[in-house]
C-alpha cells in the first residue's frame, strides 16, 4: 500500500501521454527518484523489428560516456599469456576447463563474460546456461576477442550491451540517479545512436518508434524521439 501511494504520488505532475524532450524528461526522472539508495536510470526503446527473424536482430556493445555507476565483475575465459593479461587488468574471474567446471555447476561469479577465440569450443557447452541470461561471448559485440585487456577494460569502464527482446524492445541502464542531468543525457544519446547504427537490414518502416525513462522505483516518462537521436 506504502509503495502504491510513493509511485501515485511520484507520478504527479508527470503527463502519461505527453512526449517529453529528453532533458526535461530525466530532469523529472531524477526529482522523483528519493529512494535510500543510488536507483539506475533506464531506458526502454520500443523498436520497429521482429527478433524472430535473424535478419531482424538488434545486438550491440556501447561504451557509455560517463559510465553506468555500476561496477560489473567480469569473468575471462583464456589461458596462459592471455589469461594472465586478464588478471592484469582487473577481471574478477580468470580460467578454462576449471572456469567451464564451475559455471556449469552452477557458480557464475561474473556479470559479463569474454572468451579468447580458441577458448570459444569449450565455451560452446556453456550455451545452456549462459545462453538465456545473454552472457554467452558473441564476436560481434567484441566479447570473443584476442584483445582481453581492451575488453576486460571496456566492460569495467561503463560499456553497455544490448540486445533486442522477444517484444522488439532494448532496455538498458544509462547511469545513476546521483548523477547530473548532463551526463545523463549524454549517456541516452550514445546509447540511442549505437541502438540506430545497428539497424538491421531487415527493419522496415519506422525503425525507433517508442522511447521512455524511468529510474528503479519510479514511474516511465515518455520521450521525444527526436530530441536523442541525432
Amino acid at each position: 500500500m506504502a509503495t502504491g501511494k510513493r509511485l501515485k504520488k511520484a507520478r504527479e505532475g508527470i503527463d502519461r501521454e505527453k512526449l517529453y524532450p529528453i532533458a526535461e524528461a530525466i530532469k523529472l526522472i531524477k526529482e522523483r527518484a528519493k529512494s535510500k539508495f543510488d536507483e539506475t536510470i533506464e531506458i526502454a526503446m520500443n523498436l520497429g523489428v521482429d527478433p524472430r527473424h535473424a535478419d531482424q536482430m538488434v545486438r550491440g556493445v556501447v561504451s557509455l560516456p560517463n559510465g553506468t555507476g555500476r561496477t560489473l565483475r567480469v569473468g575471462v575465459f583464456a589461458r596462459g599469456a592471455k589469461a594472465e593479461e586478464a588478471k592484469a587488468a582487473g577481471a574478477d574471474v580468470v580460467g578454462a576447463e576449471d572456469l567451464v567446471e564451475k559455471v556449469q555447476g552452477g557458480t557464475i561469479d561474473f556479470d559479463r563474460c569474454i572468451a579468447t577465440p580458441d577458448m570459444m569450443p569449450l565455451v560452446g557447452r556453456l550455451g545452456k546456461v549462459l545462453g538465456p541470461r545473454g552472457m554467452m561471448p558473441n564476436p560481434k559485440i567484441g566479447t570473443v576477442t584476442m584483445d582481453v585487456v581492451g575488453a576486460v577494460k571496456g566492460a569495467k569502464g561503463g560499456s553497455v550491451e544490448f540486445r533486442v527482446e522477444k517484444a522488439g524492445i532494448v532496455q538498458a541502464g544509462i547511469g545513476k540517479a546521483s548523477f547530473s542531468e548532463e551526463k545523463l543525457v549524454e549517456n541516452v544519446k550514445a546509447l540511442a545512436d549505437a541502438v540506430a547504427k545497428a539497424k538491421p537490414a531487415g527493419a522496415k518502416g519506422t525503425y525507433i518508434q517508442r522511447i521512455a525513462v524511468s529510474s528503479t522505483m519510479g514511474p516511465g516518462v515518455k520521450v521525444e524521439p527526436g530530441t536523442v537521436l541525432g
